[in-house]
């Protein structure tokens, strides 16, 4: 089954304060063993910021880089015309934020079942994406 993994649950890994670290990262290498994981160009820019902006302490630029190399061996959807056209409808329909709509797209366009977020309504379908939440209790 392929997952898409938004932002914030590749941050969820790299944040020692966060309860959810054990649980992302759980998600993640199961999907990579699988080969089953799905990231866009969006979430690699995105990752950057986030831990290297956001993160106390902040993520070091050379090993945020070594990170998003790592993560760039993945299937990676680039964010092309097409799909920030199709987010734009998403929006639209939805009523999604547009980056949220481009991340939904990316997940379309790569063929995933589950999208892990905690940025969308938990068990949500979406066309044919599941959201899921993976830190609920």
């Amino acid at each position: 089954m392929r997952s898409f993994f938004d932002t914030n649950v590749l941050v969820y890994m790299f944040d020692e304060g966060k309860r959810g670290k054990q649980r992302a990262m759980q998600l993640f290498e199961d999907a990579i063993d699988q080969r089953q994981a799905l990231l866009s160009t969006q979430v690699l820019q995105e990752f950057f910021v986030v831990v290297t902006r956001r993160l106390s302490p902040p993520m070091p630029h050379e090993l945020a880089a070594r990170v998003i190399r790592a993560f760039a061996a993945l299937q990676i959807i680039r964010v092309d015309p097409d799909i920030i056209v199709n987010a734009i409808e998403l929006t639209r329909r939805y009523r999604f934020s547009f980056w949220d709509g481009l991340i939904i797209e990316a997940a379309l366009r790569g063929g995933a079942e589950t999208l892990y977020t905690e940025d969308l309504q938990h068990g949500q379908v979406i066309e044919t994406l599941q959201v899921e939440n993976p830190f609920l209790s």
